[in-house]
């Protein structure tokens, strides 16, 4: 019985996580809740609530991660940029003429956040249920920058991204993406020349080099007691005593 109610109780922060504004259960939902709407919902207005549901989804990325002043001024111009071409995007008569600029806002938006959280959970010194979630959603903030970088990149050059199959649907170029980064290959989607060939390929060694560098140390030292005694509170209790020792130690 006591065990079941450990468990019991670690399921119940879980759950809570993914309705904490402090944690990266949260961002991890939001990710998830991105991607319905990029492969569900028409074109036009859909990629519209979806430039929208990206400034929210990596602004609390950044939040959580407690991003560094300037990294933060550079997202607050990509979120004017994206801002206006969702709105650009709804009231223009022809979407494809802006395919290109919301898509380029939009990948370097879900490249910065990623960088942000590696950074946070690099330097915490347990590994508990928040590193966990913040590995996760940073790997899976990658696979969808590189899905609008395909799609950028199917909006300006003039050969078809896919060759034969055309430039593809943003739902085919996430599909493409995920595929490639965890070097799955079907091979049934693949870009027809450079640049898309090379960044597929940088793609695929992104995805390898995180999961057997920041996801196996993780997972190496993670320990399930982590699971029951963490959450958003304890986390900002650490991040208190890593300034307090970073104060005192001259060296830093």
């Amino acid at each position: 019985m006591p065990d079941r109610e450990r468990e019991a109780r670690a399921l119940r922060r879980l759950l809570r996580s993914f309705r904490s504004p402090s944690s990266y259960g949260l961002v991890l939902a939001m990710i998830i809740g991105s991607y319905v709407v990029a492969v569900t919902l028409p074109a036009q207005w859909g990629q519209t609530l979806l430039l929208f549901v990206q400034i929210a989804t990596v602004w609390l990325a950044l939040h959580t991660s407690r991003a560094r002043r300037g990294l933060r001024l550079v997202a607050t111009g990509l979120f004017v940029l994206t801002g206006i071409a969702a709105v650009t995007n709804l009231l223009a008569r022809q979407a494809d003429d802006f395919v290109a600029f919301a898509f380029t806002v939009a990948a370097a938006l879900y490249f910065l956040a990623p960088v942000a959280i590696v950074r946070h959970i690099g330097y915490r010194r347990i590994v508990d249920r928040e590193t966990m979630l913040g590995a996760l959603a940073a790997y899976l903030f990658i696979g969808m920058a590189f899905a609008f970088a395909y799609r950028l990149l199917g909006a300006v050059q003039a050969s078809p991204f896919f060759g034969a199959s055309g430039d593809g649907t943003l739902s085919q170029d996430l599909f493409f993406s995920f595929v490639t980064l965890t070097t799955t290959g079907y091979g049934n989607l693949v870009p027809a020349g450079n640049p898309g060939q090379s960044l597929a390929v940088l793609e695929a060694l992104t995805g390898q080099l995180f999961l057997v560098t920041a996801v196996a140390k993780i997972v190496s030292a993670w320990r399930p007691r982590s699971w029951q005694e963490s959450g958003p509170d304890s986390e900002t209790m650490l991040d208190h005593a890593v300034e307090e020792a970073s104060r005192d130690d001259p060296s830093q």
